[in-house]
């Protein structure tokens, strides 16, 4: 199966891919631009709680009192109160209407349950393929500022995977594609393998939150970063917008990407709360 598939089919891509609207209308310039606005469906709950759940264990979000599930019809459950009560208050915070692009967690939550649980194998392999291009080893040669810039932000990184994981990165300038050193790419597996283990529902959430990392900021090693607790979510996507955020500077902002951008972020920020929850 080829790795556009993979994530289009486990959501992970585009995580507002689910049963509330047609992942289209998620970006508010796109949905004008079409002349279309989105039909999301009507809250129709008042409280939301969190309680033990004796059948799947950890903590089940209660809406009403009944159970929330996923768009697969599982239920929705949190291994940790912390990340439950967090669930609950995305769901607390809803209007009039449910809509999915600010429950970033709980998009999560439906990725891990419904796809990543049953294809942890297929998951993690495909987090392995970003080490092998992975962003921050492909420097600018030019304009200097640029390949500062990028030094700054990405030397630590190249440190991190060295000292921590044991791997050591090989940098090229350009966009030219450079394989890493087997052994550097052995590492990297060893402690992908390591963090996500193979304990059940912790498994499968860990798994999820560092794929959806490394794809929003296409690297496995600032996903390793932020899962094991060495930067934080904010450094992270301050490393993953080195470029985007030179541009810029040069040449002005852009709103339909900053729009965009600002979306990603709130995903990456539920990812990292997962990922920090079972670190101790």
């Amino acid at each position: 199966m080829s790795d556009e598939r993979l994530r289009r089919d486990l959501g992970l891509d585009d995580l507002a891919k689910d049963i509330f609207a047609d992942p289209s209308e998620r970006d508010p310039m796109r949905a004008v631009a079409k002349d279309a606005r989105p039909t999301l469906p009507k809250r129709f709950y008042r409280e939301v709680s969190v309680a033990a759940s004796e059948s799947e264990g950890g903590f089940a979000i209660l809406l009403d009192g009944k159970g929330v599930r996923t768009p697969a019809r599982r239920p929705l459950t949190a291994t940790t109160l912390v990340l439950a009560e967090a669930l609950a208050a995305e769901w607390s915070r809803q209007g009039e209407r449910i809509n999915p692009a600010s429950m970033p967690l709980t998009r999560l939550f439906n990725s891990a349950i419904d796809g990543v649980a049953d294809r942890l194998g297929e998951v993690e392999a495909d987090v392995l393929r970003y080490a092998g291009s992975d962003l921050i080893c492909y420097r600018a040669g030019e304009p200097e500022a640029l390949a500062l810039a990028q030094a700054a932000k990405w030397n630590p990184l190249v440190d991190f995977a060295r000292n921590a994981l044991g791997a050591r990165l090989m940098l090229a300038e350009g966009v030219m594609f450079a394989p890493q050193p087997p052994e550097a790419l052995a590492a990297i597996a060893r402690a992908v393998r390591v963090y996500v283990g193979d304990s059940g529902a912790e498994s499968y959430l860990k798994l999820t939150s560092l794929h959806m990392m490394t794809t929003l900021t296409g690297s496995c090693i600032i996903a390793l970063a932020v899962a094991l607790g060495r930067i934080d979510v904010n450094e992270a996507w301050a490393c993953a917008n080195v470029d985007q955020d030179f541009q810029m500077a040069s040449w002005g902002e852009d709103a339909e990407a900053l729009a965009r951008r600002e979306g990603q972020l709130q995903d990456m920020r539920a990812a990292a709360l997962v990922s920090r929850a079972f670190v101790s």
